[in-house]
């Protein structure tokens, strides 16, 4: 799906019209139209515009070119899993875990392997073996090797 045909996808689940959309990003109902029908690409200001207007990741509006995961469980993020900023903003580095109401739910990496050693161990991958694979994992990412870059 190229991002026209995503953007008339969201317009439309929405229940929003073309000159609704139009109003609410600022532009012509033309733009729109032009987008939808893949003559025109939306501005880098527009993509976070209409990706905040409805809680989606420009990813998804790019048609998920790079999978984005977690900055600090290394999760796939999506956009029902990213977290969000005190203030309502999408916040695309970090999941909802692990990251809430914009506090760090886990403060040391042991604590954080704790818990995933724990809930994702299973009979075929031991407590043992999920710590080991977790503690070889997490320290890669960016909020543990430099603390919360946000």
């Amino acid at each position: 799906m190229n991002t026209g045909e995503i953007i008339k996808e969201i317009r439309t689940k929405n229940g929003l019209t073309q000159d609704e959309l139009a109003e609410k990003l600022f532009v012509t109902r033309q733009a729109v139209s032009r987008w939808e029908n893949g003559e025109t690409f939306p501005n880098t200001e527009t993509l976070k515009a209409i990706s905040e207007l409805f809680d989606i990741s420009v990813n998804t509006l790019l048609g998920q070119p790079r999978k984005l995961i977690c900055q600090c469980c290394g999760m796939e993020l999506s956009d029902d899993s990213f977290s969000h900023e005190p203030d309502g903003t999408v916040n695309q580095k970090y999941c909802k875990w692990c990251y809430t109401d914009g506090e760090f739910v886990y403060k040391t990496l042991d604590e954080l392997i704790d818990f995933l050693s724990l809930h994702l161990s299973n009979e075929s991958f031991t407590p043992e073996q999920a710590r080991a694979y977790f503690s070889s994992i997490l320290p890669q990412l960016e909020y543990w090797q430099t603390g919360d870059l946000k």
